[in-house]
Formats: structure tokens, C-alpha cells, sequence
């Protein structure tokens, strides 16, 4: 199994990237403020529009180390990768999978089936931690049939369809979830582009931080992950990172989210509304977030599939390297994650 390295997040929107020899060095009005050999990281993420240099961006490259560039509100810019060294054979396999709409549903069927089983784990243990409830027992029962008209959907518009109302039910008890001062955080429902409260910037920013790390794994593994097999194509979307990562959103997403808000690591002081942008962490905020992701990848669990104590952050590998299986035909089917 691959070995976890770090994640370098250059979170003030002023710096600037370079190089020095072998070292990324981050810098703020021409100061240098910090400074990392590069061997000891897979890939980095600037909020902010300053940039970096030719020179750090062919660093990167020559040491397979992703770059990648978000607004200081968290929206993805860009992302720069090196040279695609993947099994060439292997995705032409995966493209091949993309346009045959019986195969590509069949993915794309475990991938949503997959997501829908983790809400209701996440909403079961709720439950079993914090005594019945009404309105989370039936979403309990209403996910269930969700997930069966997943598995038996006939196509992809149709399946993306019960996906859509599987996650308004999820959404729609969100709430019953958030166990401190529920009025500080308020919740009703899941919106984005902007999002309108403080739990949506939460979850919005988390999951461009998952999407960002799934399409790393996937390149790692010689997958493109631009071509999806549920997610449409479009110039610069990372559809297939996409797919991928809706199994790992209520596992890794949501459930940071949860216990940063019930563990009181965030308040309501912590984000402000800032016009088009809707609402919107302070840079405090998304340090506190990126240091809780950080740590929450360093925890270890026994994957399911492979039966293997791995650190969190490699669930996104882990993964990627099982579909890689799968369409190359290494093993029988795709085995989804699913909590346990």
C-alpha cells in the first residue's frame, strides 16, 4: 500500500510559490514564510491568485506532486499535473467503459448505491448513539428503497434522478444531526453556488477538498479522472473524480463537518456573508478545517475489502486502485466502500 505523505495547504490568498533546489518555498509580499523539501509531499493546495512559478510547477511535475489552485472562498480554479504516466491500455479500457452506456451505468449504479447505504449508516448511528427519532427513522426506511431503485435503474438520467432525492431526504434531517445549538447552524437543506449558511460552506468546502484528493488517487493509479462514467463530460471537470468520491462524502465529508460543528470547533463567528459569495469561512476557519482534515487522515481503520489497517487519507487510493481492478478485469466487480 502507497505511504501516506502530506498535503501542502497554503492557505494565505497573498503568497506565492517557488522553488529553491529540491524545496517549494511559500512566500508573501517577496518574505518567504515557510518552506518544504519536496519528497515530503503528494500535492498542493493554494487558495489564492497570486500562483506560483514555472520553475516549482516543473518541480511538481518531475516529482509527481499535484498542484492545485482554489479562490480563497474555497471554489477549484485549476489544477496542474506532469506528464500522465498511466496504463495506457488501462484507460483505454476506461473510455471504452464511458461510451457503452450498459457498462458505464453499471459503475455508475455502485457508485450511487454505495453513497446511499453510507447516509443511512450515518443516519442509523445516530439513532443507536442518540435514542429514536421520528423523522431520521423514516429517511432510514425511504434510503432503503432509494438504494434498491439505484441498483435497478435502467438509466443514467434516471438513476442521477433517485441519486437527487435520496440526498433531499439525507439533507432533509440534517439537522437532527447537528447536536450543539441548533439555531447558530441553522440548516435547510444542501444549496451551493453560493452556499447560504455556515453548515453548506462547511460541506462545500470539504467536499472540493475530497474531489481535489480523489483525482490525485485516480492519476496515481493510471485512471483519467476527467472521463466519468456518471458525471457528463465537460472541458476541465474531474468527472470521474466525481463518481468516485460520492461513496467517501458522508465518511469522510460529512462526518468532519458534524463533529467539527457538535464538538464546537467551529461557531457561527467564523464565517460572514460576503455578498455573491454567499456565505464564507474566515481564514481562521479554514485553518481550523484543513488542521481536522489533516488529522482526521491520519486516523487508521480496517478497510473493508482488503481486509488492511490503513490510514484514512488513503481511502481515496484505496479506491481508485480497486476500480483500476475492476476495469482491467483483476477482479470480478468494483467493491464500493461502505461504512461499517
Amino acid at each position: 500500500m502507497r505511504k501516506l505523505l502530506n498535503v501542502l495547504y497554503v492557505t494565505t490568498p497573498e503568497s506565492y510559490l517557488s522553488k529553491d533546489g529540491m524545496n517549494v518555498v511559500v512566500s508573501v509580499d517577496q518574505e518567504e514564510k515557510f518552506r518544504i523539501p519536496i519528497v515530503n509531499i503528494e500535492g498542493i493546495v493554494a487558495f489564492g491568485y497570486k500562483g506560483a512559478s514555472p520553475g516549482l510547477m516543473k518541480l511538481c511535475a518531475d516529482n509527481g506532486v499535484s498542484l492545485s489552485f482554489l479562490s480563497p472562498n474555497g471554489r477549484f480554479i485549476g489544477r496542474f499535473q506532469g506528464p500522465v504516466r498511466g496504463n495506457v491500455l488501462l484507460r483505454k479500457t476506461q473510455y471504452q467503459i464511458s461510451d457503452d452506456k450498459e457498462s458505464a451505468l453499471h459503475f455508475a449504479q455502485l457508485f450511487v448505491a454505495g453513497k446511499i447505504q453510507n447516509y443511512r449508516t450515518i443516519l442509523q448511528r445516530f439513532v443507536r448513539d442518540n435514542g429514536g427519532n421520528m423523522g431520521v427513522e423514516t429517511a432510514i426506511k425511504s434510503l432503503e428503497a432509494s438504494k434498491h431503485w439505484a441498483l435497478n435503474a435502467k438509466e443514467v438520467g434516471s438513476l442521477i434522478g433517485v441519486e437527487g432525492d435520496a440526498a433531499n431526504t439525507y439533507f432533509g434531517v440534517f439537522p437532527h444531526l447537528l447536536l450543539q445549538k441548533k439555531e447558530e447552524f441553522p440548516f435547510h437543506g444542501r444549496n451551493k453556488r453560493p452556499p447560504k449558511d455556515a453548515v453548506n460552506a462547511l460541506l462545500s468546502f470539504v467536499y472540493t477538498l475530497l474531489a481535489n484528493e480523489t483525482a490525485a488517487a485516480l492519476e496515481t493509479v493510471g485512471l483519467d479522472p476527467y472521463v466519468g462514467f456518471m458525471h457528463t463530460l465537460r472541458p476541465g471537470r474531474t468527472s470521474l473524480a466525481l463518481d468516485l468520491m460520492e461513496e467517501m462524502r458522508a465518511y469522510l465529508g460529512d462526518r468532519l463537518v458534524l463533529s467539527l460543528i457538535n464538538r464546537k470547533q467551529v461557531t457561527p463567528n467564523d464565517f460572514v456573508m460576503q455578498g455573491e459569495s454567499g456565505v464564507v469561512m474566515t481564514d481562521n476557519c479554514r485553518k481550523t478545517v484543513l488542521t481536522a482534515w489533516q488529522n482526521r487522515k491520519k486516523e487508521t481503520f480496517v478497510h473493508p475489502y482488503l481486509e488492511e489497517k490503513i490510514p484514512v487519507g488513503l481511502l481515496p487510493y484505496a479506491q481508485s486502485l480497486l476500480l483500476a481492478r475492476a476495469i482491467r478485469g483483476d477482479i470480478d466487480d468494483y467493491p464500493v466502500f461502505l461504512i461499517h
